[in-house]
């Protein structure tokens, strides 16, 4: 059911690979990658602390306590390391969790964090935007599911975050609009970030990294949003620009973002 969020999900058989989700999203937006993913590893895709279906946090929700949950849960599983994939947020806490150490290879699809310093993308758009587009399908909730059931509708729900939609079911688009209202832990995460940024020591990195992002991403608009990541921190990543793809190419392109994932953690 598209109101039913759960912690995790974990199948595959294979070298382990963590799958870590944007920022008001859950687990399930890796679904149409998954049985490719599968296929060759075992897949670990929780949902992060704060977002709907996820336990509560033990204390103060931002970055670090995301990051220190996550290795926790390796720990718990045996992982010493594993390949992580991210998006967005995830794709930022999954080069951070390289810099501790703990990556195979890192895959990441738009990674957060990005922008020069003195650029105000996230206090003064990002902010506004996951703010008010949660209050607005707050407002919006008893006539969602009304909405997503005309081609009108689905493209209006999924214009910020892919290009191509026609292919995304529509419970999977309802389950991720009622995870974002779901997502209780979303003003606290926004303030932990406004008050201690996006830091990363990316000379800690030492596994391979892959960096993908969609020209036509809404959110993390290409390339302002990758000026830290391509100059300062990770210019010699295998860096993967998609043309006409959106913020989250595991839902936009899935047999093309399989495929992208695959490429890397095979080696």
């Amino acid at each position: 059911m598209a109101g039913s969020f759960t912690e995790a999900h974990r199948g595959g058989e294979g070298s382990p690979l963590l799958l870590v989700h944007g920022f008001t999203d859950t687990w399930r937006t890796w679904e149409l990658v998954l049985p490719a993913l599968e296929r060759s590893h075992e897949v670990l895709a929780p949902t992060l602390l704060g977002h709907a279906g996820a336990r509560t946090a033990d204390g103060p929700l931002g970055a670090d306590a995301i990051l220190d949950e996550l290795e926790r849960t390796m720990d718990r599983l045996g992982w010493e390391t594993a390949h992580i994939v991210g998006n967005s947020l995830g794709g930022y806490v999954a080069v951070r969790l390289a810099a501790r150490g703990r990556a195979r290879s890192v895959v990441a699809l738009a990674p957060a964090g990005g922008w020069a310093v003195d650029d105000e993308m996230f206090s003064a758009t990002l902010v506004p935007f996951f703010t008010g587009l949660r209050e607005g399908l707050i407002a919006a909730e008893p006539q969602l599911d009304a909405m997503l059931a005309s081609p009108e509708g689905r493209r209006l729900a999924t214009a910020q975050t892919v290009v191509n939609f026609e292919h995304i079911p529509v419970e999977l688009l309802s389950h991720q609009a009622r995870g974002m209202i779901g997502c209780e832990g979303a003003t606290e995460l926004m303030q932990s970030a406004l008050a201690n940024g996006f830091p990363l020591d990316a000379e800690r990195i030492e596994c391979p990294v892959r960096i993908v992002w969609g020209t036509e991403d809404q959110i993390l608009p290409w390339p302002a949003a990758a000026v830290r990541y391509r100059d300062e921190w990770l210019p010699n990543a295998d860096w993967v620009v998609l043309d006409g793809v959106g913020h989250m190419p595991q839902l936009d392109v899935p047999l093309e973002t399989e495929q992208l994932i695959l490429g890397v953690t095979a080696r």
